[in-house]
C-alpha cells in the first residue's frame, strides 16, 4: 500500500510541475507577443504597407522591421528600433541586406562608425556597371 501511495503522490507532484512550467512558458509567451505588439504600435503602419501588421513577429520579422525603419524612418524611431533589438543585431542585419540606398547607408555608416566595405550592399553596388549618371 505504501508503495502505490508514494507513486500517485509522485504522479500528482509530476503533473503540478508540468502544469506550472506550461503556465510559466504561457506568460513568457504573452510578455514576448505584448514587447512585439509595443514595438509594432508604436511604428507608422505605412512603412509595412504590404503586409500584416498583426502576423509579425520580431524573430521572424526583425529583418523587415530594420530595413523599412531605417529606410523610411525618422532618428526617434531608429533609436527605438536599436534600444528594442540591440544595436548588434541591427548591425548584423543592416549588413546582410542585399540594397540600401546610398543616402541610408551614408547614414548608417556614420551612425555605427562602420566602413561601407562591412556592408553587403556596398559590395553589390561596387560590382555593378553604372550605365547612366543621372
Amino acid at each position: 500500500m505504501t508503495n502505490s501511495i508514494r507513486i500517485s503522490s509522485y504522479i500528482q507532484l509530476l503533473k503540478f510541475i508540468i502544469s506550472e512550467k506550461i503556465s510559466i512558458f504561457d506568460k513568457k509567451t504573452d510578455i514576448v507577443m505584448n514587447r512585439q505588439s509595443q514595438l509594432i504600435s508604436t511604428l507608422n503602419p505605412h512603412y509595412f504597407w504590404d503586409v500584416d501588421v498583426s502576423g509579425l513577429n520580431d524573430d521572424i520579422a526583425c529583418r523587415l522591421i530594420i530595413e523599412r525603419v531605417f529606410s523610411l524612418g525618422d532618428m526617434p524611431e531608429m533609436n527605438q528600433v536599436i534600444s528594442f533589438f540591440g544595436e548588434n543585431k541591427v548591425i548584423e542585419m543592416l549588413s546582410e541586406l542585399a540594397y540600401i540606398d546610398p543616402k541610408t547607408l551614408n547614414f548608417i555608416t556614420k551612425l555605427f562608425n562602420k566602413p561601407g566595405e562591412e556592408f553587403r550592399c556596398y559590395q553589390l553596388q561596387q560590382s555593378k556597371p553604372r550605365h547612366w549618371s543621372l
